[in-house]
């Protein structure tokens, strides 16, 4: 495929405010913050998008996906899937109705023969995705470095530019100011001071009834 935008789309998916979801958007953040990457690259925080995603998958000539996985592994476990072994490990959780899953994303890309050559998934069993407000668990926490160097091994194979930065990025960040890791965890309220679980009362009166 000689027409494509960008030699590599490297992509986070999934929701920031549903705790260890919000995995694949904290690792492309971690990627853009500290590593330099070529003109052929681009960085993207997918985040709940779904079909909206299309153009950037179709546009690309190969693919890594950041994200979180519940396949019934340990918390924290990496799965790394290639090629065609992506699509069964994606969106196994949708966190809403109207959130079209990732595997129909690539399907459609197939269809129309926009599918990129290459995929890679590097994905992170979930230990917790009901935790509305929650941040990442320290087991998935943990997992973002061993993510971000095997992206970087992918992309030394394939010839692309990944260097540690010496300063800052000089674009505009990848998620929004109040969104980004720091902000985030230092302004939410702790699971004491807002229930993010289920209020205790609407769940007490559904036992009773």
């Amino acid at each position: 495929m000689t027409d494509k935008t960008h030699e590599l789309l490297v992509l986070g998916i999934g929701n920031l405010l549903w705790a260890d979801e919000g995995f694949g958007v904290r690792c492309v953040e971690a990627l853009q913050a500290g590593w330099q990457t070529g003109p052929r690259t681009l960085l993207m925080d997918g985040g709940t998008q779904g079909l909206y995603l299309l153009p950037y998958i179709e546009e690309a000539r190969r693919l890594i996906v950041f994200d979180a996985v519940d396949y019934g592994r340990a918390p924290g476990e990496l799965v790394v899937a290639v090629d065609r072994e992506v699509p069964r490990f994606m969106g196994v959780k949708k966190m809403s109705l109207h959130q079209t899953g990732f595997q129909e994303v690539l399907m459609a890309a197939e269809l129309l023969g926009r599918l990129p050559e290459s995929m890679v998934l590097i994905g992170v069993q979930a230990e917790q995705l009901e935790d509305y407000g929650g941040s990442l668990r320290d087991s998935v926490r943990a997992q973002i470095d061993p993510a971000l160097l095997i992206a970087r091994d992918w992309m030394r194979r394939w010839g692309l530019d990944c260097l540690p930065r010496s300063a800052p990025p000089d674009g505009p960040a990848l998620t929004a100011a109040a969104l980004q890791l720091a902000a985030y965890e230092g302004g939410r309220p702790s699971a004491e001071a807002a229930c993010r679980f289920g209020d205790a009362r609407v769940l007490a009166g559904r036992a009773a009834g």
